[in-house]
């Protein structure tokens, strides 16, 4: 029922719902563990389940990643496993098979939507960020769920509360954002198996705005991770998370050396790959937020630690068509930005704009940042302006 909760996720558009073609989850062998990954038609929810080791019995002999199409006979044969009855998966570069007593249904390889390749870049970046905010027993869990408004009513928060979690309309320090309470619905079938749903939330006090938050469902064997974005209208390939590693060129360097040491390891060690490759732990961080954006690298809450793949994708395809990173290049490319200490005039078009770099932060008058104060990343002027090669021998800003 997990592996078919991952299908439901890939196979709905919560935002706007209409009827959407299947996408394809994406599976990953470390040689412990099976990762199924996958994204909503809307690209708002981001589901994973991590089969452990201990639910695994069987030959796991290759390490590697393959996207497989799920359909609808795929989908029957998993919604008719009951209980104990035996499920049987075979997975190679071409194909996923699944033996149940009903019979095998073999799925082939298909291409991925590149909308997810940014996708995939943004969500490790965010949730690189949460700490786990509440524990829930599986009955209290059970319970928080069936009780959650039907009806989309914007954005919702929740807080922990005696034994559950208390929604509000409200953010509070140590709220988590829940926008969409129907993305939860593939959580509550699973609780009868029991286990522990914890809830994660970015560090530090929650401001006002609309922020994205995980939820993972331990069960016996497995995990399953729904990471939900800050609102139902807003997909995760569009957050901007990633923005400032793709602007800085000096990390490219670093993530070709960080790459050749990557071996689908299911937990990567920072330390121990910075020792590897000479590089310090921070530059070793940044290598490898920049080679999530080619979908290379995950991020497992549950572990606190990034995790390697592989997928089909171009990686500099991330930088060459993201629109607002293409945007800022074309501004310096015409001598648009102008700089005056800590101040920069952004030319675009018949207007201007003054970016203030303030230490470590950075800010815009434009409507972009007035509307979202860096939470979908940096506007394409703050960007434009870390671009510009008189800002580069200043110190590192954080954009």
């Amino acid at each position: 029922m997990a592996l078919l909760a991952v299908a439901n996720v890939a196979g709905t558009r919560y935002h706007q719902p209409r009827p959407t073609w299947t996408r394809d989850p994406v599976v990953t062998c470390d040689g412990e563990r099976l990762r199924f990954e996958a994204f909503s038609a809307c690209c708002g929810v981001y589901a994973r389940l991590d089969v452990l080791s201990e639910a695994l019995d069987g030959e796991r002999l290759a390490r590697g990643t393959t996207n497989v199409d799920v359909n609808d006979p795929l989908r029957l044969a998993l919604a008719r496993v009951r209980g104990a009855d035996p499920l049987r998966l075979e997975v190679g570069p071409e194909a996923l098979a699944v033996t149940t007593f009903d019979g095998t249904v073999v799925e082939r390889k298909v291409p991925l939507p590149y909308r997810w390749l940014r996708g995939f870049a943004e969500v490790q970046a965010i949730c690189s960020a949460f700490d786990p905010r509440a524990q829930l027993a599986a009955v209290d869990a059970a319970r928080f769920l069936r009780t959650l408004p039907k009806a989309e009513r914007g954005v919702l928060w929740v807080l922990p509360s005696a034994r559950s979690l208390r929604v509000t309309s409200r953010p509070a320090s140590g709220a988590v954002g829940l926008s969409g309470t129907h993305r939860l619905k593939e959580l509550l079938p699973l609780l009868r198996f029991g286990g522990q749903l914890t809830v994660y939330g970015p560090g530090g006090a929650t401001g006002t705005r609309p922020a994205a938050s995980a939820w993972q469902l331990d069960l016996p064997g497995m995990r399953l991770t729904l990471a939900l974005s800050p609102e139902v209208a807003r997909g995760f390939s569009g957050e901007g998370a990633v923005l400032t590693a793709l602007a800085e060129d000096t990390v490219l360097d670093d993530a070709e050396t960080v790459g050749a040491l990557l071996d689908f390891q299911g937990r990567i060690d920072l330390d121990a790959l910075a020792e590897t490759s000479g590089l310090s732990r921070e530059r070793v961080r940044a290598a490898l937020t920049q080679l999530g954006t080619a979908g290379r690298v995950g991020y497992d809450i549950a572990e606190a630690a990034f995790f390697h793949r592989e997928l089909p994708y171009d990686a500099l395809r991330a930088i060459k068509d993201n629109p607002r990173l293409a945007a800022a290049r074309s501004l310096v490319d015409v001598g648009a930005v102008n700089r005056t200490g800590n101040l920069c005039t952004v030319r675009a078009g018949s207007f201007s704009y003054q970016v203030r770099f303030d230490g470590d932060r950075a800010s815009c008058t434009c409507r972009w940042w007035a509307e979202y104060a860096g939470g979908r990343g940096p506007c394409t002027h703050i960007l434009a302006a870390a671009l510009d090669p008189a800002t580069h021998p200043q110190e590192n800003r954080t954009i």
